[in-house]
């Protein structure tokens, strides 16, 4: 058994989830902006833009939460991290929140839906992806899932591109 918990949802050894998530983060954060541009200009452009970046948002969320779900769900000790579920649980709250904040723009229209509760709406998100993204950073960098750092869990086949120092001999 690898040393680290491991990704399951991967190209060769690299995760697909973490290439995912930067898509929806960034959206939703530039919604939130769009709407404080709305907010501060009165400009209908930032309302319809904040309303296309929250579509977008959802759309690449679920494509980021189908590969972490494969992970979670296949990986035992993923799932026994609390870290984990709280990632897993916060993403899928500001999904749904996503959601509700899209369905409210579509309905009423992208402007009045903005003021109050479009914009409220989208600063819960920003707050709850910054909880959201710390528990992910925790996962990575303390409890190292997915990450490849000894040689015995390199893909077979592969070439040991490490420099060579003192001590270390030639893979040949």
């Amino acid at each position: 058994m690898p040393a680290n918990p491991q990704s399951t949802a991967k190209i060769g050894n690299h995760p697909l989830h973490p290439m995912l998530i930067p898509f929806p983060v960034a959206f939703l954060v530039g919604a939130f902006v769009s709407d404080l541009g709305f907010l501060g200009t009165g400009d209908g452009f930032w309302a319809r833009a904040s309303m296309w970046l929250i579509g977008a948002a959802i759309v690449m969320a679920l494509l980021a939460a189908l590969a972490g779900f494969v992970d979670f769900f296949s990986e035992p000790r993923i799932r026994a991290l609390s870290d984990a579920w709280y990632h897993m649980i916060g993403n899928l709250t500001a999904v749904v929140i996503a959601l509700v904040n899209f369905a409210l723009r579509y309905s009423q229209g992208a402007e009045p839906a903005i003021r109050p509760w479009g914009a409220v709406l989208s600063f819960v998100v920003v707050g709850i992806l910054l909880f959201t993204g710390w528990k992910g950073w925790e996962m990575v960098y303390r409890h190292r899932v997915a990450v490849l750092d000894a040689p015995e869990q390199t893909a077979a086949g592969t070439t040991d591109t490490r420099p060579r120092g003192p001590g270390r001999r030639s893979a040949a």
